[in-house]
C-alpha cells in the first residue's frame, strides 16, 4: 500500500525545489520571478485576463495577486485596460516588453525543466505522470475546499 503521506511529501519538495531552481535562473538571466513568469504566460494564452482569473489559475487570494500585478503593470510588462463588462474590475494585457520578456525567458524556463523532468524520465512514464497530475489538478480545481481566490 502506498504511503500517502510519503508521496505528499515527496511531491511538495520536489515542487519547491524544481520552483526554487527554475525561479533563481529566471532571475539571474532575465530579471523575471518564476511567479511573474506564470502571470506573463497566463495572460498571453488568453490575450486578457481579470486579477481574479489570475488568482484562481495560480491559487493564491485576490489581494496577493493584484499586489503581483502591480509590480508587472509598475516593471511596464502589463497593462490595466477598463472593462467593457464589469466596471468594477480592469482587463491586464501584455505590454510589447512584457511579450519581449515572455519570449526570452520560455526557452529558459523549457531548458531547466527538460534537465529536471524531461532528462530524467522516459517519454512514457512523463507521459503519464502528466496524465495523472493533470486529472488530479482537474479533481483539486473543483473542490471548494482548494479555492483560495475568494479568501
Amino acid at each position: 500500500m502506498t504511503d500517502l503521506t510519503a508521496l505528499f511529501t515527496d511531491l511538495v519538495r520536489l515542487e519547491t525545489r524544481i520552483y526554487n531552481a527554475l525561479d533563481t535562473r529566471l532571475k539571474a538571466e532575465h530579471s523575471l520571478p518564476l511567479g511573474q513568469f506564470e502571470f506573463l504566460r497566463y495572460i498571453a494564452s488568453r490575450d486578457t485576463a481579470r486579477v481574479f482569473d489570475l488568482a484562481r489559475e495560480v491559487a493564491i487570494t485576490v489581494g496577493a495577486t493584484s499586489k503581483a500585478v502591480d509590480r508587472l503593470e509598475a516593471a511596464g510588462r502589463i497593462r490595466r485596460t477598463a472593462n467593457p463588462s464589469d466596471r468594477r474590475s480592469s482587463l491586464l494585457e501584455l505590454t510589447t516588453e512584457g511579450r519581449q520578456v515572455l519570449e526570452a525567458a520560455t526557452p529558459t524556463v523549457e531548458a531547466e525543466l527538460q534537465i529536471w523532468l524531461g532528462s530524467v524520465l522516459p517519454a512514457p512514464v512523463l507521459e503519464q505522470l502528466a496524465t495523472n497530475l493533470s486529472m488530479l489538478r482537474q479533481r483539486a480545481e473543483v473542490d471548494p475546499r482548494t479555492d483560495r481566490a475568494e479568501t
